[in-house]
């Protein structure tokens, strides 16, 4: 039997479009022999609805969708991911449909509520298994319909011929536990499909084997893991669907951060071998994240293209080298505004970075409008010593100009400020921060070198004097950003354990950081708070970025034991 894994970009609420996409997908596996395809969870709707799914209209919409989806399959049997309410209740579903019809439909189990994933909210879980027949083998459903009682495991309609092999469905956070997949095996499953909308974050697919070679040991059956790929506002999915033998061994593995068909071969009642896409090293995986992100950001928005502050520093330089690669040249915007601050040679670098990947360029000097600026001010000013605020007037011009050209033109601005200063507030609200999207809001600034390099290394775009020279704001004269911050490795170190993986300040000294260095980090990460609550959404690539996985109080009095 030929099993179709349909690895596609879904549309949050666009039912018409998915449907069009599941339909092509499906038409291409039928034409290379398969039997079955099965598609990503909630791929009818898109992944995650949100408060979608507190609409009962959003499911009478959905379930016309899926009619219309089921009269339109031919040649194949499709497992497709949905939103379901029922009797009053709503599932995380996932229906077979053969001829034409719904035969089986399977509700999630386990509901993940951490980090990004809020399923308790939306969703009902039931704790049923379900098993049909498609072209001569018998699949397992973990959880079937309230509708079917307590008859046990349902029998769809068996497929022609063949020796019946039974398969068992989880969705997603079903197989990251043992209950649901031993549930599966013991309605009859012989080989377990695994639904997913799991996003990208760094490291995380060898914890998705780790963790589908344990629900293979203990079930000794193969499993296929069909993960979505795509942007989603903050979350990018990155793919990589695979599928496993019954001794946990990597029989197919599907490409990062690309649509994909695979065909798996199930033999003698197991996996057989076939495609294996290659690793990539971190840096290429996050960059290729990034790219998605925004292209998938920008496309299904329907913004006509972007544009972005170029200062002549790093963070700016990074982002336009994502946004070409993801946008092309002709859908990216540079402006450069300098100041009475800005260095020479950053002018010189912005036009060297612009020219290298062929974007349109302007620069506006901001200059005259500070001056008008400090000018209606002098009275109230007037005997007080200049500090941040004449540094943040500078930034909100810049901003203000930037919002104006994407009024005046439709571009969304990129806004180009990285994890570390979004962490500690080194960013300027309704300055820097203003913009629509921010590309490396979850990237820290030792990875932007990292990425800066990566990117120069498939060809040079970024002025090697960009990477190597300090990194200044250049709103003052001879300003660098150590001037203000730890070193950026050591800020990255600490924020890294205090925000990634909830250390408290003492653990964090004893790991051999400087007492002073971890309470100015995390004193700034606390005031900081309200800032980052406005910052515009960003792509995540981290367990934990600023964002749905962040939430802090902002007045918030607790601190914590030691300090």
């Amino acid at each position: 039997m030929k099993i179709a894994i349909a690895q596609f970009k879904c549309t949050v609420g666009d039912l018409g479009g998915n449907v069009e996409r599941i339909l092509d997908f499906a038409a291409r596996a039928c034409a290379q022999g398969a039997d079955l395809m099965v598609t990503p969870e909630l791929a009818l709707c898109g992944y995650p609805p949100e408060d979608l799914l507190l609409r009962s209209d959003f499911y009478r919409s959905c379930d016309a969708a899926l009619e219309r989806l089921a009269a339109q399959v031919t040649g194949i049997t499709l497992v497709v991911g949905h939103p379901r309410q029922v009797d009053g209740k709503r599932y995380n579903a996932a229906s077979v449909i053969q001829n034409g019809r719904v035969t089986a439909t399977y509700h999630k189990h386990a509901l993940p509520n951490y980090t990004v994933f809020d399923e308790e909210r939306y969703f009902d879980s039931d704790d049923r298994p379900c098993v049909f027949h498609a072209g001569g083998v018998n699949f397992g459903v973990n959880i079937c319909e309230d509708t079917w009682g307590k008859q046990g495991p349902l029998l769809a309609s068996p497929g022609a011929g063949g020796r019946e092999l039974n398969l068992g469905i989880n969705i997603c956070a079903d197989s990251w536990a043992a209950v649901a997949p031993r549930a599966a095996r013991a309605a009859g499953a012989e080989v377990l499909l695994v639904l997913n909308a799991s996003p990208y974050h760094v490291r995380k697919q060898h914890s998705r084997y780790d963790v589908m070679r344990k629900r293979v040991a203990e079930n000794g059956v193969p499993l296929i893991y069909v993960n979505m790929v795509g942007g989603q506002d903050e979350l990018v999915f990155d793919g990589a669907s695979f599928a496993l033998s019954r001794a946990g061994e990597l029989m197919h593995q599907l490409p990062l951060f690309k649509e994909a068909l695979g065909i798996v071969t199930i033999e003698n009642g197991d996996a057989q071998r076939g495609e294996i896409a290659p690793e990539h090293p971190l840096e290429a995986e996050v960059y290729d994240a990034l790219c998605l992100g925004v292209r998938d950001y920008v496309g299904k928005n329907g913004f006509p293209g972007v544009l972005l502050g170029l200062s002549g520093g790093i963070d700016s330089a990074l982002t336009l080298a994502v946004a070409v690669d993801a946008l092309g040249a002709d859908k990216v915007r540079a402006v450069m505004m300098p100041s009475q601050y800005t260095a020479s040679i950053s002018r010189e670098d912005a036009r060297a970075q612009a020219e290298a990947l062929k974007v349109r360029y302007t620069e506006i000097a901001i200059k005259p409008i500070f001056d008008t600026f400090l000018a209606a001010l002098a009275a109230e000013f007037e005997g007080l010593a200049q500090d941040t605020t004449e540094e943040n007037l500078q930034s909100r011009i810049r901003g203000t100009l930037l919002m104006a050209l994407s009024n005046k033109g439709g571009s969304i601005v990129l806004t180009t400020g990285n994890k570390s200063e979004m962490g500690t507030g080194y960013a300027t609200l309704y300055g820097d921060m203003a913009g629509g999207f921010g590309v490396l809001k979850d990237i820290s600034k030792m990875m932007v070198y990292r990425l800066a390099n990566y990117r120069n290394g498939i060809s040079p775009v970024i002025p090697q004097r960009v990477i190597t020279r300090p990194p200044s704001a250049e709103l003052r004269p001879n300003q660098v950003d150590q001037d203000s911050l730890p070193p950026y490795e050591v800020l990255d170190a600490i924020m890294e354990a205090y925000v990634e993986h909830n250390r408290g300040p003492r653990e964090i000294e004893a790991a051999g950081f400087a007492r002073k260095d971890v309470e100015r980090v995390i004193h700034l990460l606390r005031i900081s708070e309200y800032k980052r609550r406005q910052a515009p959404v960003g792509i995540r690539i981290t367990p934990r970025g600023f964002g749905k996985d962040w939430r802090y109080p902002i007045t918030n009095k607790y601190r914590h034991q030691g300090e």
